[in-house]
């Protein structure tokens, strides 16, 4: 199995463009697909650089329904109208960065909605017998600080967002399986409480930011307490875990610490071999 980050925050292999945004590009036996496609069309000129085909892609997965995973679906859409793309049915809503002063829409273009192409999905899903999507993950266990500003709009009353419209995909082959999410708004120890009541045992690898960023890397010690706690929760796993785009750079630092070589960041354009 074959997973390159084609995009999120940070610079990493020579020549990649990086955006605040997270989109991987998975290769199996069976399957040529996308997690999420970033906050732009600049994975699409990532893959370029790296010598991928993307309309070869088959399947599209977006793990929620904000801008950063969503922004550039339009742009591969114009690419490849043939491929499969899986949204949860609660990912077109109205979302919201709200704070005490300012209001901004972080919700998936409006457009997206229209694509016929588009399956929208609720609940667990068999795609085939190497692809399962799951949501429903309903513990809140350190649950990240910085979704408290981030809202759904219905009816022009502002609610605070619970992540129903947030899914996961797990890719299985050669024995191997693989959890990939966007941001684990709903909290990584969480998704994988989740996954173990479906399939049982741990993944062999999990992709995913930990949304643990915060602007001005202002923590405080409770959050930090929560980061390196949640690192000694990850440890007890017999998994590999891959992060970037939301998790941070100092909670990055404090896991590693914990966690050593079961842990690693990957930058934009860099590839993970499974």
């Amino acid at each position: 199995m074959r997973i390159v980050n084609l995009i999120e925050n940070t610079a990493g292999k020579g020549g990649c463009l990086f955006e605040h945004g997270l989109s991987f590009y998975v290769e199996t036996k069976r399957h040529k697909l996308l997690m999420d496609t970033g906050a732009s069309g600049a994975f699409l000129e990532n893959a370029k650089r790296l010598g991928i085909d993307l309309g070869l892609v088959d399947t599209v997965v977006i793990s929620h329904g904000h801008y950063d995973h969503t922004g550039g679906l339009a742009e591969f859409v114009r690419l490849n109208s043939k491929a499969k793309i899986w949204i949860h049915r609660l990912a077109g809503e109205a979302y919201y960065h709200k704070g005490q002063e300012s209001e901004r829409y972080i919700g998936i273009d409006p457009q997206i909605r229209e694509l016929e192409q588009a399956e929208w999905v609720e609940g667990n899903r068999w795609i085939d017998d190497g692809l399962f999507l799951f949501g429903g993950v309903s513990g809140r266990k350190w649950w990240p600080s910085g979704n408290r500003e981030l809202q759904v709009k219905k009816g022009g009353v502002f609610w605070q967002d619970t992540f129903c419209h947030e899914q996961y995909l797990v890719v299985l082959e050669g024995g191997k399986r693989v959890l990939l999410s966007g941001c684990a708004h709903n909290g990584i120890i969480n998704i994988l409480d989740t996954y173990r009541e479906l399939l049982g045992g741990s993944p062999d690898a999990v992709v995913s930011g930990f949304h643990m960023r915060k602007k001005g890397d202002a923590y405080t010690q409770e959050e930090l307490d929560i980061f390196q706690k949640t690192a000694e929760e990850l440890k007890k796993w017999d998994t590999r875990f891959f992060t970037g785009h939301c998790t941070g750079e100092i909670p990055y630092r404090l896991m590693k610490e914990c966690m050593g070589g079961q842990l690693a960041y990957v930058h934009s354009g860099e590839e993970i071999l499974l």
